[in-house]
């Protein structure tokens, strides 16, 4: 067995196809990262700047953001 067959690619752990909403946060999020946004108050204001709006349809907060990829996660 190679080292690298012991480990799991992040796709292969995932209970479901990501939804429509997930894949533009994934890349809104990505975005921020590539622009050197790495704090929570600055990807906040980078979501609320680009989109998508948070998944009830208002602006982020850190708690909305928080909340969420806490659900997201499990």
């Amino acid at each position: 067995m190679r080292n690298d067959d012991r480990y799991l690619s992040p796709h292969q752990a995932r209970p479901r196809p990501p939804t429509s909403f997930e894949d533009l946060l994934g890349d809104a999020i990505e975005r921020a990262y590539a622009a050197g946004i790495h704090d929570l108050p600055g990807l906040v204001a980078s979501l609320n700047r680009t989109g998508p709006s948070a998944d009830n349809g208002q602006p982020w907060t850190e708690a909305s953001y928080t909340e969420l990829m806490a659900r997201l996660g499990n």
